[in-house]
């Protein structure tokens, strides 16, 4: 009866009740992002720290004011509670905090920390706060729906402009004065270039981040990789989800091809998936690389230790390549934890696969199907990738084996030698990081790096290159055309001839492009080899990150070549074309058919 009379009582003054707390906290989360900025990219001095971080502690109390307020006026208070138990955990852990800091002077978050060895806890209490921030206002962004049906974007442009955005953000926090250990903010180009390469997952780096960036600066290297490894799927169903009434048949094909699923209504399902999908295997991931360290792989300290396990984890399920070593995975004493390589490599694979396939193989729902019906397969699509990747990992790893068992391989005993082999093979298809001195490999080896790095990954994943799909239906086409077959065939299935047609574009245009930039670079950075300049370029076009270690020597025109490439190779050229593209013209009639001389 009294829960009755209060929600009769508050009833009046819902809307404007909403209304106030949704601007209030709009405007709080843009005003502690700019001053969580402001801290950990340019004020030094340890009084204004101290004042800034105050302040951000009351914004944080009026935060869990709001959250109070918002279970009041929610009505039925224990479906709102379910609902939002992650952010009334965050809550309660800020309320502890500020309690136990201004009301009885003990600091909670770093005494406990301290205790059991974390001496980094203030700062990974300040990212987490930072993390809460940015999801905050993304939340708040999305419900204000600021005249998105107004703009009517195709979701793929939306998709090309958020990767755009993404760097250009990323761009402007990396030149941070603090964000750098070396005093001074960094070269525009050079914080273009990296955080192009972070968001783009693509790993090559013009300077080293363990070393030239700060702490703050890896965790926004971090995020970069984590939010581009995730953008494609993530920001397409974002929008699609808002524009509902703004979305056409022409968006719902563009979405269809974006998502590489098999309807709109399976695109809005996806996300929550994925994001449980992806912080499920990462989590796993880090758990591993951490236990897995070898003994003589020395930290500063227990959270130093934490922080690396999860940068490679994220950073190898996301194929981005980056490491916070300076030779990458081949700096000593890294080199010899082969366990820890194959904790990567599998991350790296389960990366590369695609978001469509894992669901279709690992998802609850798939396994409870197959179990209850064993004789169902895998779909058309995760048959052809699973298939393909086996037997390109097979081939990469015999290929490496038998071409530097002499060469980079010589000083290793067989099993050692087995497991870099398989590594190497791994990380072409578009990780990029590396357990061998890429500047020894010999000239074929890199020849056969090249046309596994042009392949890549999956649709739908963390990797670049034209897809091992495309690479299938392509052989797959030669081979009905060579032998005079109709149809194109695979696995029990006809496939239809725009599908062939698409995938002989992809590969057209990925092989032009990166032909024509390989030219311009031997213009620009005529100093370095073809084979060097050839793996670099492919490398950025695929998002690889491998290099011959020529990166940070290129020209300002070879870097902005390399920062072209890796946006063009992250969204995809059907993507672009999708993007590009005007409605074609549809007739009923077709012009009389003629015969060409081909071969």
């Amino acid at each position: 009866m009294n829960t009755e009379a209060l929600n009769r009582a508050l009833y009046g003054s819902k809307l404007t009740a909403y209304k106030m707390m949704r601007g209030t906290t709009y405007s709080l989360s843009i005003l502690s992002i700019g001053l969580l900025i402001l801290a950990h990219g340019v004020v030094e001095d340890p009084k204004q720290l101290n004042i800034l971080f105050r302040i951000i502690d009351g914004i944080l109390a009026i935060f869990v004011i709001i959250y109070i307020l918002r279970i009041l006026y929610a009505f039925e208070r224990i479906k709102f509670l379910k609902r939002t138990w992650f952010e009334g955990i965050l809550m309660g852990i800020i309320s502890l905090n500020e309690l136990f800091t201004y009301g009885f002077g003990i600091p909670l978050i770093y005494d406990i920390s301290e205790s059991i060895g974390i001496p980094l806890s203030v700062e990974w209490y300040r990212v987490s706060v930072s993390l809460y921030m940015l999801v905050f206002l993304t939340v708040e962004l999305i419900q204000t729906r600021i005249h998105l049906k107004a703009l009517q974007l195709k979701p793929s442009v939306t998709f090309l402009l958020s990767f755009v955005f993404l760097i250009l953000l990323g761009t402007g926090l990396l030149m941070l004065p603090k964000m750098t250990v070396t005093p001074g903010s960094m070269r525009f180009l050079d914080a273009l270039f990296m955080a192009t390469s972070a968001s783009c997952v693509t790993g090559l780096a013009v300077v080293d981040p363990g070393t030239y960036f700060t702490f703050s600066g890896q965790v926004v290297l971090l995020l970069l990789i984590q939010m581009g490894g995730l953008g494609i799927l993530t920001f397409a169903t974002f929008f699609a989800s808002l524009m509902r009434q703004g979305v056409g048949v022409k968006q719902h094909v563009a979405m269809h091809e974006l998502l590489e699923s098999e309807s709109l209504f399976s695109t809005k399902s996806l996300l929550r998936q994925l994001i449980y999908l992806t912080l499920t295997i990462e989590s796993i991931g880090a758990f591993m690389i951490f236990m897995s360290w070898g003994g003589e792989v020395q930290f500063a300290n227990l959270g130093s230790k934490i922080f690396f396990s999860v940068f490679h984890a994220v950073s190898a399920f996301c194929n981005a390549g980056f490491s916070l070593y300076p030779q990458g995975l081949y700096t000593e004493p890294v080199r010899f934890s082969y366990i820890m390589h194959l904790v990567v490599a599998l991350l790296i694979i389960f990366g590369g696969l695609g978001f469509p396939a894992m669901i279709d193989i690992f998802s609850p729902r798939a396994m409870r199907e197959r179990m209850a019906a064993p004789w169902k397969n895998w779909k058309l699509m995760t048959r052809v990738i699973i298939y393909t990747t086996s037997a390109l990992l097979a081939l990469g790893t015999v290929g490496f084996f038998l071409l530097e068992y002499f060469n980079t391989l010589s000083q290793m005993t067989f099993a050692e030698a087995i497991i870099t082999s398989f590594f190497q093979s791994v990380t072409t298809r578009t990780a990029g990081f590396n357990t061998v001195d890429m500047s020894a490999l010999s000239v074929p080896t890199l020849m056969m790096f090249i046309v596994l790095m042009f392949i890549g990954a999956s649709p739908g994943s963390t990797g670049g290159g034209v897809k091992t799909t495309t690479f299938a239906v392509i052989l797959f086409a030669v081979a009905a055309t060579v032998r005079n077959k109709r149809h194109l065939e695979m696995g029990r299935r006809t496939i239809p001839h725009s599908v062939a047609y698409k995938a002989f574009t992809v590969f057209t245009f990925a092989a032009i492009f990166n032909i024509f930039f390989i030219f311009v670079l031997t213009i620009s950075d005529s100093q370095f080899d073809l084979i060097a300049l050839a793996v670099e370029q492919v490398s950025a076009f695929a998002t690889v990150g491998l290099s011959t270690g020529i990166t940070a020597g290129l020209s300002d025109v070879g870097k902005c070549i390399m920062i072209f490439s890796m946006y063009v190779g992250r969204v995809g050229s059907l993507t672009l074309a999708l993007a590009l593209s005007t409605r074609a013209a549809y007739s009923e009639y077709k012009y009389p058919e003629s015969h060409l001389p081909v071969g």
